[in-house]
């Protein structure tokens, strides 16, 4: 067996140094339970970053890669197209926010899935500028990153990012920034420093991600529709992390009774094989000219069976149900952990479905950012058998995504864990 310590080693000498690691190495993983190179087992409250929603090697999902495997596994949709790509595009159309005619492409990781959406845009409106808000997350590449609120590590050293990108303020109550003067440096935006004629998109993560899982207020994003539809610009709904099921609805936008003109969606759609989706508009979806978008994975076959097995999935096991079944035991019991005495560290618990976190501060008063008791807190619920991931601008929120499938008991165990780690982790800060 090969130990952690030789693959902690080798990984320094072999891989790039930007590619940031845990120090966990995975061996198996089934449904909410990962065990490493030596053995221990692990509760997955990461699920692959919101990939896993129905968790770790879902039958249905193996099934169908092993049978798409015996007939092909790459044609090249351009060169050889298949029916299994066209079917999952028609069960995304149907599934999207609003009732209008939709199509959709589908490529392999989220960041493309943004800039397919911003080239759609683009081609349908003949504008170039691209609105998106702070604490965004949009992906790695250079349009992703330059979309993306927040610097380090994203942007940090990267030079100069693309032009015609501009960010208005995302409306987070806890740090100070109210839905009405979001709204109105948006709209002083618009009038100071970008003719909205130049606009092509604005994008909007409906909970931001990297952002701290912050919830765009129904009412924002209501109000995003009428700006966009005053102006003539394409409203993109950024789901990589929210959608497929994670916030209780199929969408995070379900929420809001709002229809983005294109959704982009990666992450759960397919189960843990990496398939992404621009879906919308069918005017807006096919503006770009045959041959412009697209790529040579774009839909893998493996990828797009294992998508279409993740929508049965959904429907059957009612994993919309089970999210906001998942998220009411989840808040109730940190809301339960913050109002104890002692448990001041806990500035704020917020979540939509499955999607939430809990945000720590030295102080209720300021709440300013405890950015290291939460690495602490990783770390000791790490040491104790719980994978979690920290998130937020300040890097001080704890974001808990456990696959939709996760047993019950599994689920409180878990959370025993965020409890004895919360108070150990104090109790050592505090010493």
């Amino acid at each position: 067996m090969t130990s952690t310590a030789e693959l902690i080693a080798r990984k320094s000498n072999s891989v790039a140094r930007g590619v940031g690691t845990r120090g966990i190495y995975a061996a198996r993983a089934e449904n909410a339970e990962l065990w490493d190179a030596e053995g221990r087992r692990f509760i997955d409250f990461a699920a692959g970053i919101a990939v896993n929603n129905t968790g770790h090697r879902h039958p249905r999902v193996m099934a169908a890669v092993a049978e798409q495997a015996q007939a092909f596994t790459h044609t090249c949709f351009h060169v050889a197209p298949y029916e299994s790509y066209i079917r999952l595009a028609e069960r995304l159309n149907a599934a999207t926010p609003g009732d209008f005619a939709k199509k959709t492409m589908l490529v392999t990781t989220g960041a493309e899935a943004v800039e397919n959406a911003v080239k759609m845009a683009r081609a349908f409106t003949g504008r170039s500028g691209v609105i998106s808000f702070s604490g965004a997350f949009h992906g790695r590449t250079l349009l992703g990153m330059a979309l993306t609120g927040k610097v380090a590590p994203y942007k940090k050293g990267f030079g100069a990012m693309p032009p015609e990108i501009l960010h208005a303020p995302f409306p987070n109550a806890f740090h100070g920034v109210s839905e009405a003067e979001a709204l109105g440096q948006l709209e002083r935006l618009l009038a100071s420093s970008v003719d909205p004629e130049r606009v092509a998109a604005i994008i909007i993560e409906p909970v931001q991600g990297e952002g701290g899982f912050t919830i765009a207020p129904v009412s924002f994003l209501r109000a995003l529709r009428t700006i966009c539809d005053r102006h003539g610009i394409v409203l993109i709904g950024d789901e990589v992390q929210a959608g497929m099921a994670r916030t209780g609805r199929m969408f995070g936008f379900d929420h809001a009774g709002v229809a983005p003109d294109l959704v982009t969606m990666a992450k759960g759609l397919a189960g843990g094989f990496p398939l992404s989706a621009v879906t919308g508009r069918a005017a807006i979806v096919d503006a770009p000219d045959p041959g412009g978008i697209g790529g040579t994975y774009a839909g893998n076959p493996l990828a797009v069976a294992a998508a279409n097995a993740v929508l049965d999935v959904i429907a059957e096991e009612r994993l919309c149900d089970r999210a906001a079944e998942i998220g009411e035991v989840i808040r109730a019991r940190l809301t339960q952990i913050a109002a104890r005495q002692g448990m001041e560290c806990i500035g704020e618990v917020r979540g939509l479905g499955a999607m939430n976190a809990f945000e720590l501060v030295t102080d209720r008063a300021t709440n300013a950012p405890d950015a290291a008791l939460a690495g602490a807190i990783v770390a000791e619920a790490e040491a104790r058998g719980l994978i979690l991931l920290s998130c937020g601008t300040r890097y001080n929120v704890i974001r808990l995504l456990p696959p939709l499938t996760i047993p019950m008991a599994q689920l409180d165990e878990a959370l025993d864990i965020i409890e004895a780690s919360i108070e150990a982790a104090t109790m050592r800060q505090a010493a």
